[in-house]
């Protein structure tokens, strides 16, 4: 771009470097190519693919569906994924089996065996049942306890002689992980350090713009001659010779389109900084030493261990265990994948039997009889989802990140602890797309469309007829939607299918989503449902209560003790909440307040009903304005707030309980504005709205805020002389413009 506005008359080159640090960027300075204009390219073809599908699929969901709602090249792809998820919890059966477990002892050492075979047939454990029906798989020959038949055979064993009948023992041998790539480091930041990959790139960012690692956008898991040096010497230093891998080693990337001039993320330099030595805190600290230990890790020995299997007959049953003795820790002294402490995993991965042969007895010291249930399949975490659209091909490393934060910005899912949850609004989209532009959200044409995007790249495909052929083709995106718009009923499309609901419709409507009883339009038989309601979660008997819920009318819990007026516990768009007093033309805003998510509105009681409805609470005046400070429950959380200035609380504060002094405390900590933006300077209310208008130090520099508009201020400004009626203009053209 640079090159396009500037038409330099003197020669250009383009420099590449992966590290920042002083011997990358001498050698890049001496390795400068020129401008490859085959990349540059396929980084527009995609930035023009992603406009062409959503600005002319998302016109169509506001028609269709509801305004606001879009629709994305990649990220509905993505959404599919978690959505198909859900169908399959849905339609999930659970099965219920029983077993046996028994603890015994041999030469005074305890240890467990679990019930294998019944009458030399296999007991059934959970992946002997089919999840659509609950019941055995056709073709799996195993027995199913039930509970009676559990307690006969335990009943039975307590005075059998129990005798060890089979003993068996294997070395086995594991290697270290590659070095990470960009998808394997979102991966392991979420399950080790709970970061979202949004989270983890930023702090990556700051990592490589700060010369600790090399970019951290790639899916090579190549590591360059001066990473292999820096990892050895690590191991040697730190473990010695022995823990060292006696060849180099180097791993192959498993996506034929991984781009090779890159190379794995790994500490910088030859010589790769220990954790200890950087001035890093936090989680910046953490992921740092993630890198670290995995790129070292990456050149030590492999680990060794010896496992044994066992079986042991009492009468017709058979029982086995098994244990795992490390003979040799190697890479696994450095890291241990899914923990954070290398010293008690390989603890936690050892489990050492007695020393047993054939024909030993051992003693019974108790046997149990243990039910079970089989559990649906696991919603999608975003380490998992990650994991996912690497294998399917959809989307490139540098997009992951931006794919799941898009679908959680736009509500099209939900975070439930870790797991991803599909709303509701979600699913309406995705059975669109499925329904009338499959294509667009079949993983192997979204796959197939990255490895046309990398033709480009390559010079195997041109730019222009490719769009073409995507957009205006004869099968193409424009005329599909111009045939398709005017047979695409409205109605039907905010009708939501799910499939275990019987007698009842779930539709999107303007103010979100709500359930209809089949076959009436009457309000009566109508029922707003909450926004972050899981699909799967819900269920006939629950949809039937809210209906009679909506037919009674609100319900009072008892009086307020001060007004005398009814509280009521309500279920709205934003889940539930209680109210004081009714809605009248007097009154057409009567007190509410939600009901925190760690309360089951059915035991609430009134007494918690009347503190949710005392809020926000008045903790007293700050010691230097003398204005109130007070303690609230938001949409957000609970909070304490100055004067429109918020500070949220932390997990140790109690809302009922805060005082002025811990409020202070809060108040004083320095306020991140909007991803963790640096507030400057408060410069007054606007004056038609009265909310405040501020200054914030932003990634591109300051700019001024006020509400959802942002206004950069010119570079000719300084910061610190900006009034509010200079911020007022500002804004005001930002509006304009």
């Amino acid at each position: 771009h640079l090159l396009q506005v500037l038409k330099p008359k003197i020669p250009i080159k383009r420099m590449v470097f992966h590290e920042i640090t002083q011997h990358a960027i001498e050698e890049a300075l001496k390795a400068c190519r020129d401008v490859d204009f085959r990349l540059v390219q396929a980084q527009e073809a995609r930035r023009v693919l992603d406009r062409l599908v959503g600005y002319t699929l998302s016109p169509l969901l506001w028609k269709k569906i509801a305004y606001g709602l879009s629709a994305g090249r990649v990220q509905s792809a993505g959404l599919r994924l978690i959505v198909e998820r859900e169908r399959e919890r849905m339609a999930f059966k659970s099965a219920q089996y029983w077993d046996l477990l028994a603890n015994l002892a041999k030469s005074k050492k305890d240890f467990e065996a679990r019930l294998f075979s019944v009458q030399g047939k296999r007991v059934a454990t959970g992946k002997d049942f089919d999840p659509a029906t609950g019941k055995l798989s056709v073709g799996r020959e195993a027995v199913v306890l039930d509970e009676n038949k559990a307690q006969t055979l335990q009943e039975s064993l307590n005075s059998e002689e129990w005798t060890v009948a089979s003993v068996e023992e294997k070395s086995n041998t594991s290697r270290p992980a590659a070095p990470f790539i960009t998808s394997t480091l979102q991966q392991e930041a979420n399950r080790k350090l709970g970061l979202s990959a949004r989270d983890t790139m930023r702090l990556a960012q700051a990592l490589y713009e700060n010369g600790l690692i090399t970019y951290m956008r790639t899916d090579s898991t190549l590591l360059s001659q001066e990473g292999i040096r820096g990892a050895r010497a690590a191991v040697q230093k730190l473990y010695g010779e022995e823990y060292l891998s006696s060849e180099v080693r180097q791993f192959k990337s498993k996506s034929k389109s991984a781009q090779e001039a890159h190379e794995a993320i790994r500490p910088s330099g030859d010589f790769f900084t220990p954790p200890k030595q950087t001035d890093l805190s936090g989680k910046e600290l953490q992921l740092y030493d993630l890198i670290w230990k995995r790129a070292v890790a990456s050149q030590m020995a492999e680990a060794k261990s010896l496992t044994m299997s066992v079986r042991i007959k009492a009468a017709d049953c058979e029982f086995a265990c098994s244990g795992n003795r490390i003979v040799f820790p190697g890479f696994l002294r450095a890291y241990v994948e899914g923990s954070d402490d290398p010293e008690s995993a390989l603890e936690n991965r050892e489990v050492i039997l007695p020393d047993l042969k054939v024909g030993d007895k051992v003693d019974l010291k108790k046997i149990q009889v243990q039910s079970h249930e089989t559990k649906p399949p696991a919603r999608y975490t975003e380490a998992s989802l990650v994991q996912t659209l690497e294998k399917e091909g959809i989307g490139r490393p540098s997009t992951y990140a931006s794919i799941i934060s898009t679908i959680l910005e736009r509500k099209y899912i939900q975070k439930q602890g870790k797991a991803l949850v599909p709303t509701l609004t979600g699913f309406a989209v995705v059975q669109f797309l499925e329904k009338h532009f499959h294509q667009l959200v079949d993983y192997r044409f979204t796959s197939k469309m990255e490895e046309s995007l990398d033709e480009i790249a390559s010079g195997e495909q041109q730019l222009l007829p490719y769009l073409k052929s995507f957009y205006l083709g004869k099968e193409g995106l424009s005329p599909q939607v111009e045939e398709k718009e005017k047979n695409i009923d409205p109605e039907t499309s905010r009708s939501i299918e799910i499939s275990n609901l019987k007698g009842f419709e779930v539709r999107i409507g303007r103010y979100g989503p709500y359930i209809v009883k089949s076959g009436s339009e009457d309000s009566q038989q109508k029922a707003s449902l909450p926004e972050d309601i899981a699909p799967a979660d819900l269920c006939t008997e629950n949809l039937e209560e809210l209906i009679e819920l909506q037919k009674k009318g609100p319900q009072s819990m008892g009086n307020h003790p001060e007004s005398g007026l009814p509280i009521y516990s309500l279920l709205g768009r934003y889940g539930p909440y209680v109210q004081l007093g009714e809605v009248t033309d007097d009154n057409p805003k009567p007190k509410r307040a939600s009901i925190p998510k760690n309360i089951n509105p059915k035991e609430l009681t009134l007494e918690h009903a009347i503190q949710l409805l005392s809020l926000p609470r008045k903790l007293g005046l700050h010691p230097e304005t003398q204005k109130t400070i007070s303690a609230g429950l938001g949409r957000f959380g609970p909070y304490v707030v100055h004067e429109k200035d918020f500070r949220s609380l932390k997990k140790e504060d109690d809302l009922f309980t805060i005082d002025l002094k811990r409020a202070l405390e809060l108040l004083s900590e320095e306020k991140k504005g909007r991803r963790g933006a640096k507030l400057l300077k408060e410069l007054g209310n606007h004056p038609k709205d009265e909310k405040p208008v501020a200054i914030y130090e932003g990634k591109f520099g300051p700019y001024i805020k006020h509400g959802r508009v942002n206004a950069s201020i010119p570079k000719e400004q300084k910061p610190e002389e900006v009034n509010l009626e200079l911020a007022l203009e500002l804004l005001a053209k930002k509006k304009k413009k």
